[in-house]
């Protein structure tokens, strides 16, 4: 992988917006996908209404939804490239947050194109799903994707969670580029909805922002844009949390040196009974990426 300085200044949107951090208590969501929380105060829903309107804004302010194969390769834990490059024709990659799917056009590309030889290798292809909230295809993907038939597929207008399984079905391989992880509201249930869909044995690449570092190499002063806590608000590191989930492999690597401390993740699923530790959401500032506090229950 290139070594990159400052991949979050080069990328990662700017946060939109000012507005006042909303801090509120929720009931601690139950397990599976029949979690409940106390309906939102109308401070929060605020937030969501106007985070509501940073996914559908275009240009300034807005979140790059233009990211190629290249930039993954880049944002993403090493490697990322060679488990793309080693799924079959049989085998389903699952991009969350795709934006305008221009990794997945790359990867499709002729095999002489740079970035498809470097990250994806020039062997056959995976069937590969695209999934974004607003729907941001370009004429060149639908000039793509008619040629392809249904190994390529773009779903936007849902998110994840209103996706029915039947109708994902499984993937051996899941991106996250600054998409449903760093936006979420429900970390634990977008989680577990991810791991639900992915096979034994394949994997989940993402990343996130502005976050307390594994190795602990973040700077004091830092705004964290993603913060956990635990029930007496002592502060949790993301890869702490995760690796309390059953049924998984994690891998995390930090990156002090960007712009903002941001960490890399993979994570692994090894078995099926998989159980995702809870949170509740605590606080949320709408923005691109939104700022957002959860706190682990007791």
């Amino acid at each position: 992988m290139p070594s990159v300085k400052s991949p979050a200044k080069r990328w990662q949107p700017a946060v939109t917006g000012l507005a006042v951090l909303i801090v509120i208590s929720l009931q601690t969501f139950g397990q599976g996908a029949g979690w409940t929380q106390e309906p939102v105060q109308p401070r929060l829903d605020e937030q969501f209404a106007k985070q509501e309107k940073i996914y559908r804004k275009r240009g300034t302010g807005s979140y790059t939804a233009n990211r190629g194969l290249s930039e993954y390769a880049e944002l993403l834990p090493s490697g990322f490239c060679d488990e793309l490059g080693r799924l079959g024709n049989s085998d389903r990659w699952l991009d969350i947050g795709a934006g305008e799917g221009q990794a997945m056009l790359d990867y499709y590309a002729p095999q002489g194109d740079g970035a498809a030889k470097k990250c994806g290798g020039s062997g056959p292809k995976a069937r590969a799903v695209a999934i974004s909230i607003e729907d941001r295809r370009t004429e060149k993907w639908k000039q793509q994707a008619a040629s392809l038939g249904d190994r390529m597929r773009y779903l936007a207008g849902k998110r994840l969670s209103q996706h029915s399984r039947d109708e994902l079905g499984k993937f051996q391989l899941i991106t996250d580029v600054y998409g449903g992880f760093t936006y979420t509201e429900n970390l634990s249930r977008f989680l577990e909805n991810v791991l639900n869909l992915l096979e034994v044995g394949g994997a989940v690449y993402t990343v996130l922002p502005a976050v307390h570092l594994e190795d602990g190499t973040d700077k004091l002063g830092t705004w964290y844009k993603t913060e956990l806590v635990d029930a007496a608000s002592r502060p949790v590191k993301v890869s702490s949390w995760l690796r309390q989930t059953t049924c998984t492999k994690v891998t995390c690597e930090s990156k002090a040196d960007w712009d903002e401390p941001t960490q890399l993740i993979k994570i692994r699923k090894v078995c099926s009974d998989v159980s995702v530790p809870r949170t509740n959401l605590v606080e949320y500032l709408a923005g691109a990426p939104p700022s957002r506090r959860f706190q682990l229950p007791q």
